[in-house]
């Protein structure tokens, strides 16, 4: 049997694997994830049923939303994809920490009177907010301390509104700890038993910045999104680095050597839904993260996201692989493609010569799966993609 058959093969459900880790999820294999955003995070909440031992390498160079708001104040990386995807993998039933998982995930109001918002913020800081008075005095004294130094480092003009406490808990803990992240992010993981790890690609405060079609040059996230500003309406040629003026060398960000460390005890490597360029490509910037990907022998999956994605204007599916191919090379050199890339999974719903295309211009199969949610049909369904990533693990 050809390698093509074998992997084509190998796309088929495997019920008795998918039953050996749903009765044994701490024995669970080691998908990792190049992630970002929240896209993965449904499918995450079912992944925790299959595996407790799922890395997440997310990207920190977030500039939108409530995070750009931290940033801007404490010179940080983006901790919003971090807290959000640590909830999604919480272990959320009684024999967690339930009182913990509500006040991580709680937002203050959006619309409230400034006088209430105030009120509320303040019982954040001296500890008589319902939220935290609900936690064992050990866990509430931390987490106050986390708050209070916050509240002394932060500028008294800052915007609280719709913030999330667990970002507040997260940035208060980060300058408590000399400006690390990897210190905060374990004890929160711990506190909400979180049932895999996350980290970032890089605790670096920086920004992602575009080289597009058109010649124009985009820095900033929030830029390229779609979302807070208004479609790019060309193509991304590359994405780079940036201290937020201009390109930093591709050599000045480099993987630290406990995320190597993961991607090479990894049992598979998947490049997730989201979007392209600035969820997925933006965590392979760093310097030896291809060569890290090149030198791990095992399945290295593209899922492209279901719907409309606008940093991918005018792109194919097979030009959205060359991007995401175009951006491991620059990092692993010229390797073969199952090197960086064995599968492209994708639902049923894309076009047979889409699919065909890929395998011909990439020589890789491009298989097509029912994987699409039946009443959002925009989205996976986090059950059936959760047990395809454990079948080909």
């Amino acid at each position: 049997m050809t390698d093509f058959a074998i992997l084509r093969q190998a796309s088929v459900p495997d019920n008795l694997r998918i039953a050996r880790s749903r009765a044994a999820p701490n024995l669970g294999p080691r998908l990792l994830f190049f992630s970002g955003g929240s896209a993965l995070n449904e499918i995450s909440r079912k992944l925790k049923y299959h595996t407790h031992n799922s890395v997440h390498l997310i990207t920190p160079f977030d500039s939108g939303g409530s995070s750009q708001v931290l940033r801007e104040a404490f010179a940080m990386p983006a901790v919003g994809d971090l807290r959000s995807r640590l909830m999604a993998l919480a272990d959320e039933t009684e024999l967690g920490q339930p009182d913990i998982y509500r006040l991580f995930s709680h937002r203050l109001p959006k619309a409230a009177r400034d006088k209430d918002l105030a009120r509320e913020v303040a019982s954040l800081f001296d500890g008589s907010h319902p939220l935290l008075k609900a936690l064992s005095k050990p866990m509430r004294q931390l987490i106050v301390g986390y708050l209070r130094h916050f509240s002394e480092a932060a500028p008294g003009d800052l915007d609280y509104r719709n913030a999330s406490i667990g970002n507040l808990i997260l940035a208060g803990g980060y300058l408590d700890n000399d400006k690390g992240l990897e210190p905060v992010l374990f004890l929160m993981s711990k506190m909400v038993d979180v049932r895999g790890t996350v980290r970032p690609i890089a605790d670096v405060n920086l920004q992602i910045g575009a080289e597009l079609e058109d010649g124009r040059r985009v820095i900033g996230q929030r830029q390229m999104t779609g979302k807070e500003s208004a479609p790019l309406g060309t193509r991304i040629l590359r994405l780079f680095l940036s201290d937020g003026t201009g390109e930093l060398p591709a050599d000045s960000v480099r993987l630290p050597k406990r995320n190597h460390k993961l991607i090479a005890a990894s049992d598979l490597i998947c490049y997730p839904p989201g979007s392209l360029y600035s969820s997925v490509i933006s965590n392979l910037l760093p310097a030896g993260v291809g060569r890290a990907i090149a030198s791990r022998t095992v399945p290295k999956i593209y899922v492209p996201s279901l719907g409309d994605d606008p940093e991918c204007h005018g792109m194919r599916l097979t030009d959205q692989v060359a991007a995401l191919l175009d951006a491991l090379r620059r990092d692993a050199g010229l390797v073969s493609t199952s090197a960086l890339l064995t599968h492209v999974v994708c639902d049923e719903q894309t076009p047979a010569k889409d699919r065909d295309q890929v395998s011909r211009d990439h020589g890789i199969p491009c298989i097509g799966q029912p994987l699409a949610h039946a009443l959002k049909p925009h989205r996976y369904d986090p059950e059936a993609l959760c047990e395809l990533l454990i079948s080909l693990s």
